[in-house]
C-alpha cells in the first residue's frame, strides 16, 4: 500500500533525475526540479513544470516552499509564498496532478532554468479541521481550480 510519495506525470519519463529526494537525513523538504527548460523575463510570473505529482493520506497536505538560495542565486521567488497541494489534486482529470511552481523573476535580467535545476522544496504535513467542518465538494479541475 502506498502511503505518501511522488510519481512522474505521464508526459515525463526521467525518473532518475526528476523524482524528488531529500538531500540530507535531517532535511524536511524534498527538492522538486525543473522538468522543462524555462525562460522567465524580468518581472514575469511563470508556472514552472516539475514533471511530478504527489499522493498522500487523508488529513495530509504537501506544502511547496521557496528554496532559500533562489532570490540570491537565481533572482527568483515563489510568488504565492507557500504552495498548497491538496490530496485530491493527485490524478485530477484536468492535468493528472502535475505540480507547478509559480515563480517570479525579481531580477533585471532573464532567468534561464534548465532541466534538473532544483526549484522548490516540498514538505508533507498533517492538517487539522475546524469544529463543524462539513466540506463535501469534489475537485473538478487542476491548477487553481478550487474556489471559482
Amino acid at each position: 500500500m502506498k502511503t505518501r510519495g511522488f510519481e512522474l506525470v505521464s508526459d515525463f519519463r526521467d525518473q532518475k533525475n526528476l523524482l524528488p529526494k531529500r538531500e540530507t537525513a535531517h532535511a524536511a523538504g524534498y527538492d522538486l526540479k525543473v522538468a522543462e527548460a524555462t525562460r522567465i523575463a524580468p518581472g514575469e510570473i511563470k508556472l514552472v513544470a516539475t514533471g511530478v505529482k504527489a499522493y498522500m493520506q487523508a488529513g495530509e497536505v504537501l506544502y511547496l516552499y521557496d528554496r532559500s538560495s533562489n532570490p540570491r542565486k537565481k533572482g527568483l521567488v515563489l510568488i504565492n509564498s507557500v504552495g498548497v497541494i491538496d490530496g485530491d489534486y493527485y490524478n485530477n482529470p484536468a492535468n493528472e496532478g502535475h505540480i507547478f511552481a509559480q515563480m517570479q523573476n525579481i531580477s533585471d535580467e532573464p532567468v534561464e532554468l534548465v532541466v534538473g535545476d532544483r526549484i522548490v522544496q516540498a514538505v508533507f504535513a498533517p492538517f487539522l479541521l475546524a469544529d463543524g467542518d462539513e466540506a463535501t465538494g469534489q475537485r473538478t479541475g487542476g491548477f487553481g481550480s478550487t474556489g471559482h
